[in-house]
């Protein structure tokens, strides 16, 4: 675990993000028909890294000051930094 308070967190919301690809690819499957989905992985990858950002910007955006543009840098680099583990998770 990091040290660093504000990735121990963003770590935390990338693996509850994690916790849902079965999910999301158990239901593009079984409802794929009205879905229309061409490439569930990369469908869930999409929703997991929007998960992983949004939920992480509004975890930045609920700190006592503003973020600054530093801070969503910060955020994106560290959400970037663990795109292979997402990717792995979806892909293998």
């Amino acid at each position: 675990m990091s040290e660093d308070p504000l990735e121990a967190i963003i770590l935390q919301t990338i693996n509850g993000a994690i916790a849902t690809i079965p999910g999301y690819l158990e239901e593009i499957k079984a409802s794929n028909d009205t879905l229309k989905v061409k490439n569930p992985e990369e469908f869930v990858y999409g929703i997991v890294m929007g998960m992983a950002l949004g939920m992480s910007g509004a975890i930045l955006s609920a700190q006592e000051k503003p973020p600054t543009p530093e801070d969503q840098m910060r955020v994106r680099d560290i959400i970037y930094k663990h795109i292979p583990e997402i990717r792995e998770r979806i892909f293998n």
